[in-house]
């Protein structure tokens, strides 16, 4: 590839449309989180101002439930002092600082983070245009490439601060680039491996990695007479390998701590949350998850050492409680599982940091259970956050589901409510335990269209319990967390209503498939029929009243914008929720 090939995609033409679409969900977003309040001028349409008052936007605009504003990309105009001016999203943003509440410090890295979320919507907008229908039926990873929204909430949502233009054509998903992983030797004075009950180092890793490489790693090591046995191999993401260990880890290279075997013969492909792999040579076999330092949506996308240990265990833990739950196997659920993991203590950044310190996340890996081996047949998979994809022509992935399927929309919808929800809502109030449900943890099982059951992924950084009282193994201690009474709700309300269901709604309901109301009665009805089949919780059911008629708003977006390289406080992630008014319950009514 040639210097300039390697940024083909940013062209003219393609710059200004990925502006249109990437400030119509500025508009939509930042007036949903009430950043900005759009004013009304006549049927549809609204203005936008500037903080200085000189610059105004003009759209029409569409208002759905839960404040939701499904904006026309095409009418969106931009004027200052009379004249019109092309959309430029980097101005757009310093135009609007104040009213986002951009401080000095995170505004450039911000722009930064657009310019890449800009760059990736330029590539995407290369790729053939490939219809919702026909990728309904698609094969899984021609889908999971296939995403071209990322997270419906946030805007800078791309922003992989890190990765240089021939390093997002490698490594970004929907560039779909086959990888080889990097593997190393960490001695085990300094890494640790755990797994799940029943899996023994030696033998999972010849399974994964073949009796062949296994030995012409070890004869890497022998030929610097190293001892094998007292090293363990790791997974290492390339761009982690070319850009970190060999520098920030040079000292542990130095001292053969830390040896480089070569890549393995596997290719894999990234997946949407960009730092996790589907082994496309053998796709029974597990993913690997790897750090990746890289600025992406609010973090650093490193992966602790120190948490590695205890996943394997909480994975079990939870494969027991599924498995032991009549409503939860009665729902389909399951939960691919983190099997095995390894990490490594740089000993001197130890020292150095806290433990929430990007240092402490730069080596460490984990396998996950593949979906591929469960299926049945005539059953295909499916990213969950394929559903809200919408193609070239304004056709939904669900849309064309539905339409595959034979049924009425809400007999569809039933069928994917209750293979979702059930069991969320189950989880909630049986064992106050909440899992991180957004599109790209959840991949749902289908046939002919039909969602037959869901496999939630993600499992031991993701889930909590938020029950002080609950009887946890030691190993699994670490689930525990303390949400104030009031905010335990915003688990579903937030994650599931605003995050997810939002999206799916307006977009069925602007194709003409699925009134919002049919939408909603269809949420309550499912709800409902789950509250009937277990009359033993309906103390719980009024305590935490999922009819409320509001609730409170969280506003993802205000927390990438106020810091956006720790979005969260990780010791307290309640408390740093932005709650700014409350929305209107949609189910309230049913």
């Amino acid at each position: 590839m040639t210097l300039s090939d390697a940024v083909a995609h940013l062209s003219p033409d393609r710059w200004a449309r990925a502006n249109r679409l990437l400030i119509r969900k500025a508009l939509a977003e930042f007036a949903h989180e009430r950043l900005i309040e759009p004013e009304a001028t006549g049927a549809g349409e609204y203005v936008v101002h500037s903080d200085d008052g000189l610059t105004r936007y003009t759209f029409t605009a569409v208002l759905r439930a839960l404040d939701h504003w499904q904006v026309d990309a095409d009418s969106i105009t931009r004027h200052r002092e009379g004249t019109e001016l092309p959309l430029a999203a980097l101005d757009f943003f310093i135009e609007l600082q104040k009213s986002l509440g951009l401080s000095e410090e995170v505004l450039p890295v911000y722009l930064e983070e657009i310019s890449s979320t800009l760059s990736g919507i330029c590539y995407k907008l290369t790729k053939p245009q490939i219809t919702a229908a026909e990728l309904a039926r698609s094969g899984f990873q021609d889908i999971e490439t296939g995403m071209t929204e990322g997270h419906p909430c946030f805007v800078a949502n791309n922003g992989r601060l890190g990765f240089g233009v021939h390093e997002y054509l490698s490594y970004a998903p929907e560039t779909a680039s086959p990888v080889r992983l990097v593997w190393l030797a960490a001695h085990r004075s300094r890494a640790a491996f755990t797994a799940g009950a029943g899996i023994a180092y030696e033998t999972f890793l010849r399974a994964e990695l073949g009796e062949s490489t296994v030995e012409r790693f070890h004869d890497v090591l022998r030929a610097q007479d190293l001892d094998p046995a007292e090293y363990l191999l790791i997974p290492v993401h390339p761009w982690q390998w070319w850009n970190k260990l060999t520098v920030t880890f040079a000292a542990e290279i130095a001292r053969r701590h830390l040896v480089c075997l070569g890549e393995g013969d596997d290719e894999y492909l990234a997946q949407q949350s960009i730092r996790t792999f589907f082994n496309r040579s053998h796709p029974e076999k597990h993913y690997v998850k790897t750090a990746l330092s890289v600025l992406n949506m609010g973090f650093m996308r490193g992966l602790s050492a120190a948490y590695m240990e205890a996943t394997p265990a909480i994975n079990d833990w939870l494969a027991q409680l599924v498995e032991g739950d009549p409503v939860l196997r009665a729902s389909g659920l399951t939960i691919i599982r983190e099997r095995a993991a390894v990490g490594y203590r740089h000993l001197e950044y130890e020292q150095a940091t806290d433990r929430y310190s990007p240092y402490r996340k730069m080596l460490a890996a984990l396998w996950r259970e593949s979906p591929v081996s469960s299926l049945k047949d005539g059953e295909s998979l499916a990213t969950m956050a394929s559903l809200v994809h919408v193609d070239h022509e304004g056709a939904s992935f669900a849309g064309a589901l539905i339409e595959q399927s034979g049924l009425t929309p809400t007999r569809w919808l039933r069928h994917y409510l209750r293979a979702y929800l059930t069991p969320l809502l189950h989880s909630f109030y049986a064992y106050d335990l909440v899992f991180m449900p957004h599109g790209e943890n959840v991949i749902l099982v289908l046939k002919d269209g039909v969602v037959q059951r869901a496999v939630f992924k993600d499992i031991a950084e993701e889930i909590a319990v938020m029950d002080p009282d609950a009887v946890l193994p030691p190993a699994v201690e670490r689930l525990r967390v303390e949400v104030p009474e009031d905010k335990k709700l915003l688990s579903l309300f937030t994650d599931v209503f605003d995050c997810f269901f939002r999206f799916l709604s307006a977009g069925l309901a602007a194709e003409g498939i699925l009134e919002e109301d049919d939408f909603w009665r269809t949420v309550a009805e499912i709800i409902r029929e789950y509250q009937r089949s277990v009359p033993e919780l309906a103390a719980k059911f009024e305590q935490y009243d999922l009819f409320a008629p509001e609730f409170a708003l969280s506003c993802l977006n205000r927390l990438q914008l106020r810091d956006n390289k720790q979005m969260v406080d990780l010791a307290d992630p309640a408390g740093a929720l932005q709650l700014i008014g409350t929305l209107k319950n949609p189910v309230a009514g049913f």
